[in-house]
């Protein structure tokens, strides 16, 4: 089903949008606009699953266990020189 809408674009927008049909991209300015929509649909909802996967993944670090700045401080001091040891850089 079809609905018909009224829209205002910038000149910019417009040119654009027409550009893209003349050129043979589109078959018209709705099909232009209609792919548009799409694509923001399409971005709104995978950033709606990312924001949920990363509020999910906060919690279960929240939730999780929780170590000391010492330990923390050692464990990277740890990887810092298992890295160097791997590319053989001095300390």
């Amino acid at each position: 089903m079809s609905v018909k809408s009224s829209i205002s674009l910038t000149d910019q927008q417009d040119a654009f949008a027409r550009s893209l049909v003349e050129s043979g991209r589109y078959a018209s300015l709705s099909s232009v606009l209609q792919q548009g929509l799409e694509l923001l649909r399409q971005k709104t909802e995978t950033e709606t699953v990312e924001t949920a996967a990363l509020r999910e993944l906060v919690q279960r670090r929240l939730n999780g266990p929780m170590i000391t700045a010492t330990e923390m401080e050692s464990r990277v001091s740890a990887m810092i020189e298992r890295k160097r040891r791997v590319v053989r850089v001095d300390s």
